[in-house]
């Protein structure tokens, strides 16, 4: 049924996307749309698939929560890693096989994952999970064709859809998790994806495969570099509460990932075709673009965790709805739809007024919806009402901010841009996310107890504040969008809508 769903949910953009077309479009726009849609659902559903089933495989396995808790961490990890690797490969090598091969690496994970739990193998889920989360890379490589091979005057639009499209798989996912857990079971979890999963795959053997931008050997220093000190940043970010913030462990996290950083920084500066042109990145319009989507991401993330939350907890606190971990997670229903109704609303804003517009409509529609929340949650409506806000405020703001960074930047340099901006939503995302749960737990009257009232106050207020943060941090981000791409493409919209 879900499977059904997410189709539906594509068919959906794609008439919306060809209405606006001409009817002499060529049928091959069609094809890199769908085929790059789906990639970005199926890698979106991934993400989250497992959150609302976490408690079954504890009972599944026999394990703790901290150690089913890595089938989350594994792909995140994982994910964070292949993600800028992927998009500058991308850049060098050319968009298409390395998306293919992303693609391949994602059907084998889920392949694995599904076996290991019918095998009631956790190790083995883990590594699955690691090796799924290779589709992060699906992400900077879907920009990148989408900037190559369609029609500048149609980049905006499509862009703006797989920002939304990606947002809307992972909520979908934490909506349909405990359902499909409940109904024919964990391991269909993984075999649903895996038919996403294979029909991107089928539709990416057909897209366009232009040449190589570029030549040369893969930096292997760069690479390694970067592997280590995002994996020592998003374990220390994701294990901090379990562990300990001031715990040895978390601290020397920490502190290698500020060594790894120098001798990133140091290697890709003196290599003469560095994985990361550090050149492209630190200019002002990247720079400003990053930092919103770091704190945006914090402040829409904190959502993934504060609404299950709340509405799962006993109403004998005097606050909460008792809700099942699968009633909870139709919580985020509402969400997800907004979001995939915002994302061409941010397209249709960002062409007529540029990408900051929408960005900073999104963030107001964040922190309009924690306000609420702060002042108004005794009933089941208010938070559906909130989370849709939230969900169309995370569908104006990363539609425009997939614009906003692909203007930033020459085309040559696509995939590491985005990649990098990956990068940056996730670990705001795993940000908020511990943020939120440290509040929570410092709220809390002892162990195995929920979090007062006031403390989920307190944290819908932080959380509203942050995204106000980010609204205010959008003024830092050039008003053109930066690069002569960018004004190509707004120019041929001009061109269009005058011709019309």
């Amino acid at each position: 049924m879900w499977i059904a769903l997410g189709i539906a949910a594509l068919v959906g953009l794609l008439r919306r996307f060809r209405s606006r077309q001409k009817r002499d479009t060529p049928a091959s726009e069609s094809v890199i749309v769908a085929g790059l849609l789906l990639a970005v659902l199926a890698a979106g559903i991934a993400q989250t698939i497992v959150a609302g089933a976490l408690p079954a495989f504890g009972e599944l396995f026999g394990a703790s929560a901290t150690a089913v808790a890595w089938t989350l961490t594994a792909f995140m990890l994982s994910s964070a890693v292949v993600t800028p690797i992927a998009g500058g490969l991308g850049d060098l090598f050319g968009y298409r096989p390395v998306l293919l091969g992303c693609l391949v690496c994602f059907c084998a994970g889920t392949v694995v994952a599904a076996l290991a739990v019918t095998a009631g193998s956790l190790p083995t889920l883990i590594a699955g999970r690691a090796l799924q989360g290779v589709a992060g890379g699906v992400f900077p490589l879907a920009f990148g064709i989408a900037r190559t091979s369609l029609p500048a005057v149609r980049v905006p639009g499509v862009i703006a859809l797989l920002g939304a499209m990606f947002g809307i798989g992972g909520s979908a996912a934490m909506v349909i998790g405990g359902p499909v857990v409940d109904g024919p079971g964990a391991a269909w979890l993984f075999w649903g994806t895996l038919v996403l999963a294979a029909l991107a795959l089928l539709l990416a053997v057909r897209l366009p495969a232009p040449g190589a931008r570029g030549r040369g050997r893969v930096d292997l220093a760069g690479a390694g570099l970067l592997s280590g000190l995002l994996v020592c940043l998003l374990l220390g970010v994701s294990q901090g509460a379990s562990w300990g913030w001031g715990s040895a462990r978390v601290l020397g996290l920490f502190g290698g990932a500020v060594l790894l950083a120098v001798a990133f920084v140091v290697v890709e500066s003196r290599v003469a075709r560095p994985l990361v042109d550090l050149r492209v990145i630190r200019r002002r319009a990247p720079v400003s673009v990053n930092l919103v989507t770091l704190v945006t991401a914090a402040a829409m993330f904190a959502s993934v965790t504060l609404f299950p939350q709340f509405a799962q907890t006993p109403m004998t606190a005097g606050y909460g709805f008792g809700l099942s971990a699968a009633q909870a997670g139709l919580v985020m229903l509402p969400l997800a739809v907004a979001t995939l109704a915002a994302g061409p609303v941010s397209a249709m804003l960002g062409r007529r007024f540029g990408g900051r517009v929408p960005l900073g409509c999104g963030a107001v529609c964040a922190a309009v919806a924690y306000g609420f929340l702060a002042v108004a949650h005794g009933s089941m409506w208010q938070l559906y009402l909130a989370g849709a806000i939230v969900g169309a405020g995370y569908g104006l703001a990363f539609a425009a901010l997939g614009n906003l960074t692909v203007d930033s930047v020459e085309p040559r340099h696509t995939g590491v841009a985005t990649g990098v901006n990956t990068i940056m939503r996730t670990v705001g995302a795993a940000l908020g996310v511990q943020i939120t749960t440290a509040l929570l737990a410092t709220g809390s009257r002892g162990a195995g107890t929920p979090p007062t009232e006031a403390a989920y106050t307190l944290t819908f207020l932080l959380s509203g504040g942050l995204a106000l943060l980010g609204l205010v941090m959008i003024a830092a981000i050039p008003r053109r969008e930066g690069s002569p791409a960018g004004a190509l493409v707004r120019e041929s919209v001009r061109v269009e809508e005058g011709a019309r």
